[in-house]
Parts: C-alpha cells; structure tokens; sequence
C-alpha cells in the first residue's frame, strides 16, 4: 500500500535540496527537548511525553511543523538509531500531533510500536486525514485522544483510539475510558498527563483504593501531617553507610555495616555481577564488592537506593524523576568539568528530589548526610560550581523559558543539552531494575 498522502519523502528529493532543507531547519529550529512521565492504570511509568521548546523568542521561533521535524529528527538521532535497538525498551513515546504533522514523512522515522501520537478530537474526526490514520494505524502506530470529556461514538473512530488522556487522573474521566471499551478492541488504557496537581489519585492511593479500579473515588486529599517523618530502617542503615563513606572510613567497617542488611548485600552482589558493571570477574563476597566497587561507586549505588528505599515517601515515578535528573546533570558536566567530578554531579542531581522521595525535609536529609559544601551549595541555593548545571536540568524539565540563557552561560550547545538528555532517558531504562530493583 502507497501512502500518498505523505509529502514527498527526503528520499525523493535532489542532494542539494534535502541539505538545503536541512541546514534551514537547523538554522531555524534551536530548542530544548522537554519530557513528562506518564503514568498508565498500574500507577508505572508507561512513557514520555516530548515536546520540543524552541530556543528563539515566541515571536521569533519556527512553524509547529518545524518545530515538530526538528523533535522527531533528535529522537530518532538519540533513540532510535540505525541499526540498534529502541533506547527506551518497552516504554512508549507520547508525541502531540496535529493535522499538518501527521501528514508529513518525518514521523516515518519513528518506531510505529514504541510511538503514540495524541491528537485532539477535530484531527482524529477529519474526514479527509481518516486515511492517513488508518494507515498510521495499520503500520502499528498508537493513538492518544487528548482534551476530551468522552470518547467518541462513532464506532470507526473509537477503533483507532488506543490510549485515553485522563489529565491529573480525574475520575469522571476514567470511567469514561471504561465506558469506551468494546468487546471486539483492545482495551483503551487511561493515561495520566499530570501528576502534579493528581488530587484524586493522591487521596485514593493514600486510603489504598486505585482511582483506575475504582473511578468512582474523589475524596478530599488527606490533611498533612507536620513534623518530620519516620524514616524506613533501611533509609536510614543507607545513610549511615553513606556517612561512612564520606568519612572515609576503613572498608572493612563499610563491609561489616552492610552485613546487618542481608537483603542489601544480596542487592549489592546482584549489581556488581550485573552487564551494568560489566567488571569481568564473577563477584561471590561481600568484601570482594566492595573492595572492587570502591568508594565513590559505591556512594553513587547507594544514593540510588536511598531514593528507593522509603516506598511510603513519594509515588514510584519521583524515583525514576530523580534518577534521569542525576544522570542528566552528570553527562552535561562531563562535557565542562574536569574528570572525576562526575559522581558528585549525579549525586547533585538525584539529592535535588531526595526530599520529596523520602518525605522529610532536606535539611533534615542533609544533616545525616554530610555532603560536601559545593554540593551542599547546589541543592540548596542552586549556586557554586554545580548549581548552574542543576538550574539546566530543571529549565529543560519545567519548561520555565530559562533553558537557552541557562546552557549558553555553561558554553553548552542545544544539541549537547538535548544529547545529554536523551540519554540519560535511555540510560534510567536499564538503572532502576538491575541497580535498585528489590
């Protein structure tokens, strides 16, 4: 089957054509990609959302359809190159899409079962684009309706819709992805856009009741407790070991205080015999771990735990939000720093969240661990030699404008962000199981 209502394909173009168009478009469509986690019925991280945030001023930056060329050609450069694998295992990859996107080739680049396009109601009833969808569809393309109160009716569309935007989780509109479900499809998932501000869903995961399961559940969110929290045993033997190192004590003292965990020794073992490490020697003894591992590895694998450590503290997707934000700042500062600071970037990225993980405040965190004045510094003021890296970290996150100002005080370009940011998405795929999985 033809698809001829794509645009003509860069392969039909002349050489001096496509590289005209390519430099335009690079000239053109400076920007940072940015992410959101999605959350499907079982409260996991079922994807990432991407946008791209041109770098030019509103009035001054490219077309949607520009834009949208440029977020599909990085995705494809960092996630899905030739002749490899999806960077990003099983999880899908949210893009929004509007009429004149989905009639383009560039989206062809993408892997069609790893990819959902979310378009709102008009686009996915145009009549004159239902051939374009039905052939995005049979190509294994997913698609999201967004900014919907309902489903649609008409039997035809509904068939095409595989995932239903239920925004902060709300339950009025669960229930009508419930309500969609036809025998002879497959089941349509709700997927949360907005944790943020997901009341609902917070109030029902706090009286262990799902808000998917039960649509019907909108109690008032719980009234906050003050004071600090209790802490679970093994957050707290991880800050301790976590002092140790810090102090560099000897390592058979870490070794002995590891012993009173079984289940973190067994934990430990299973990373350092893990393809992640990849030491090459078969790890059988605690004291050859650590002795093998060393002090600052050793520092970055337990801070990984800590964020996993307090299941009470923070829903699953914090843990994977603070583990790319470490990986993130540690790839842009390699780029600037000097070797060897690389631990401590990671250790800066992750410790920005560890007080929303745990559920305590930072200072508390801070005062049981003693993390050095420069670290210290970035998480708490944003300042010092790191800060400005963490700053980066968050522009690209939040989407707050600050992002092109940001990376060119750091000397950074746009395309190193946007590197370093792929990749630290790629790399947290394979980091929570092997390194923190219980």
């Amino acid at each position: 089957m033809r698809f001829d209502f794509f645009r003509r394909s860069a392969a039909e173009e002349t050489p001096a054509a496509q590289e005209s168009k390519d430099s335009m478009l690079s000239r053109n469509a400076d920007g940072y990609v940015a992410y959101t986690l999605l959350l499907d019925a079982q409260k996991r991280v079922a994807g990432y959302k991407l946008a791209w945030r041109p770098a030019a001023k509103s009035e001054e930056a490219p077309d949607a359809l520009t834009q949208f060329k440029a977020l599909v050609a990085c995705v494809t450069e960092h996630l899905n190159p030739p002749d490899t694998p999806w960077q990003l295992g099983r999880s899908e990859l949210f893009l929004d899409v509007n009429a004149e996107a989905l009639a383009d080739g560039a989206l062809q680049s993408l892997p069609p079962e790893y990819t959902v396009f979310c378009l709102e109601l008009d686009v996915l009833a145009n009549e004159e684009l239902r051939p374009v969808l039905l052939f995005l569809r049979e190509q294994g393309f997913s698609f999201m309706l967004r900014g919907a109160s309902a489903l649609p009716e008409d039997h035809e569309l509904l068939g095409m819709v595989t995932h239903f935007d239920v925004g902060a989780g709300d339950p009025m509109l669960v229930a009508a992805a419930r309500r969609g479900e036809q025998p002879d499809h497959m089941p349509i998932q709700p997927i949360a856009t907005r944790m943020a501000s997901w009341k609902d869903f917070e109030a029902c995961a706090a009286r262990r009741i799902d808000v998917f399961a039960d649509p019907s559940c909108g109690l008032p969110p719980p009234v906050a407790k003050t004071g600090s929290h209790a802490l679970e045993p093994e957050s707290i033997l991880i800050m301790r070991l976590l002092q140790m190192i810090q102090r560099n004590e000897d390592l058979r003292e870490i070794e002995a205080a590891l012993k009173r965990d079984a289940a973190l020794t067994y934990r430990l073992l299973r990373h350092m015999n893990s393809p992640a490490v990849g030491a090459g020697v078969e790890i059988h003894s605690l004291h050859h771990a650590v002795t093998m591992l060393g002090y600052s590895p050793l520092f970055r694998w337990l801070s990984m735990l800590l964020a996993t450590s307090n299941p009470t503290g923070s829903p699953p997707f914090m843990m994977k939000k603070a583990i790319m934000r470490g990986r993130f700042v540690e790839l842009m500062g390699e780029i600037m720093l000097p070797r060897g600071e690389s631990d401590n970037l990671f250790v800066v990225g992750m410790f920005s969240l560890i007080d929303q993980l745990l559920g305590i405040p930072m200072e508390e965190v801070l005062s049981k661990v003693q993390l050095s004045d420069s670290v210290q510094q970035a998480i708490l003021s944003r300042q010092g030699v790191y800060g400005p890296f963490l700053s980066l970290a968050e522009a690209c996150e939040l989407n707050t404008g600050d992002a092109a100002r940001l990376s060119e005080a750091l000397l950074l370009s746009a395309d190193q962000v946007n590197a370093a940011h792929l990749s630290a998405l790629a790399w947290s795929q394979d980091a929570v199981p092997v390194e923190a999985a219980h």
